[in-house]
């Protein structure tokens, strides 16, 4: 195999999957490969722009995302951001119509590897057809991986152990043999059930999807390190049968210096350096969590409540007429509180010295940035893995997960109760201080680029593709 290997990256269009590959393409292209990520337009126009001293650059490849005669998407929606939860299969029904100009491209380039997402089984047949091996990567966690388990439990073949009852899901299955907290809670199972186990618009689940992926690739990566769970990392390349690599945590750059140049975040950065060292915290729960009514009143109440300084980058609900009509009536963020509605430096407010703790959704790669700064975590699981990734995180002793009702409701008492334990309250010592702990080997770049030089070592050594 030439030296300078060309891999192709196909991400599922949801920005929690395409930013972990765009990471993974920097890594990649920094260790010297050629790199092509492909993805929609506005998709790609919306990703950050990689380092200008990659050499070779990443290789953007834009393929117009297919229009449905049924069931069309709204103008402009290319990803899962754009769209309420229910279109979402909608969206994966069209970007399937992709398998035909990848497989142009891929002819036309003869790449040595195509690194898909877990979510786009079709690109394994490209693959196969035109003799170019696969590796399959996922941007869940290993706990989250081995949760769900090999494939066979994925589909009900084999084995024929589909799960198949809530009850399969709320605890965590026989295959683990070692103590594990990481299952859904029982509010959070009936939307995994219908959702990751029932077929949808594409005629497959999800879970069918992934399991055709991990079956038909050569190998998988995953999101993960050794020093942070490895153990399900073991477990689960052992349940696989297949090389299983993990790839590092993928952490973002720090911010080397601030770039910020609208006027109200120039503002707001100016009352984050009035605040006392490690004493806000910064609220934020991505751009797929639809939030309704009641619970950002709680989360705005309960954050009154806990009598913490906080910085809430809150997306506009669908539900808003406005940006006032987003907050309950009355609610008037004093001296010490800031709500900004809509997008938000992330990284540079979470590098900001004064940010202590994050009230967020647990989404795996949100904790990682967050991990690497050594904030407190407080985690409010609301969608797909999230709920799995706060039972890990509270496992290890590094988050506190807000009360939750049967129904999965929450209280601002709940919301207050769990930030003042984490932030100040003794029952929150030790997290702190293992967080002190874990934060450095989280962003440790040595360990990190170690990882990716296992991948492109794989890559080359590999069997690959037969040249």
């Amino acid at each position: 195999m030439a030296s300078k290997i060309h891999v192709v990256l196909l991400p599922h269009p949801a920005f929690g999957h395409m930013m972990p590959f765009h990471q993974l393409a920097i890594a990649l292209a920094e260790s010297g490969l050629h790199v092509s990520y492909i993805s929609t337009p506005r998709n790609i126009h919306r990703l950050p722009k990689p380092p200008q001293n990659l050499s070779p650059p990443i290789s953007f490849v834009s393929l117009p995302l297919p229009v449905l005669d049924s069931d069309p998407l709204p103008e402009g929606a290319e990803a899962t951001v754009d769209i309420p939860m229910h279109q979402i299969q909608h969206l994966t029904k069209a970007f399937d119509l992709l398998q035909e100009p990848l497989e142009k491209f891929v002819v036309e380039h003869s790449p040595d590897w195509l690194i898909v997402d877990f979510i786009v089984p079709w690109a394994t047949d490209v693959g196969r057809d035109c003799g170019v091996p696969v590796l399959g990567f996922s941007p869940f966690s290993a706990a989250t991986s081995l949760f769900f388990g090999p494939p066979e439990y994925l589909t009900g073949e084999g084995q024929k152990r589909v799960r198949s009852s809530l009850e399969s899901l709320t605890s965590p299955p026989e295959w683990v043999t070692f103590p594990s907290s990481v299952a859904y809670r029982r509010f959070e199972a009936i939307g995994t059930l219908m959702g990751y186990y029932g077929e949808d618009a594409t005629g497959m689940s999800p879970a069918k999807r992934i399991a055709k992926t991990i079956n038909a690739s050569q190998a998988v990566a995953l999101r993960t390190s050794r020093e942070l769970g490895g153990e399900y990392l073991s477990l689960y390349a052992k349940l696989i049968g297949k090389p299983v690599i993990p790839v590092g945590l993928l952490p973002p750059e720090k911010p080397k210096e601030r770039q910020i140049t609208d006027e109200s975040w120039i503002e707001t950065f100016k009352w984050l350096d009035q605040q006392e060292p490690k004493s806000v915290v910064f609220v934020g729960f991505g751009s797929e969590c639809k939030l309704s009514r009641e619970q950002v009143y709680e989360i705005a109440y309960g954050l009154e409540e806990s009598e913490l300084p906080f910085l809430w980058s809150l997306r506009k609900p669908i539900w808003a007429k406005d940006d006032f009509d987003a907050l309950p009536p009355g609610f008037s963020p004093r001296n010490k509180r800031k709500v900004c509605i809509g997008w938000a430096p992330q990284m540079d407010i979470l590098a900001h010295p004064s940010i202590g703790g994050s009230l967020f959704h647990a989404g795996w790669g949100s904790a990682i940035e967050t991990l690497q700064f050594g904030h407190c975590l407080v985690v409010l699981p609301l969608i797909i893995d999230q709920g799995l990734n706060a039972r890990f995180l509270v496992e290890k002793g590094l988050a506190i997960e807000v009360e939750r009702g049967e129904d999965g409701s929450f209280r601002r008492s709940d919301i207050a109760t769990a930030l003042r334990q984490a932030m100040v309250g003794k029952e929150g010592e030790g997290m702190r201080a293992r967080l002190r702990d874990v934060a450095p080997v989280v962003g440790d770049r040595e360990i990190h680029d170690g990882y990716i030089a296992g991948l492109v070592e794989y890559l080359k050594n590999g069997v690959g593709k037969q040249k």
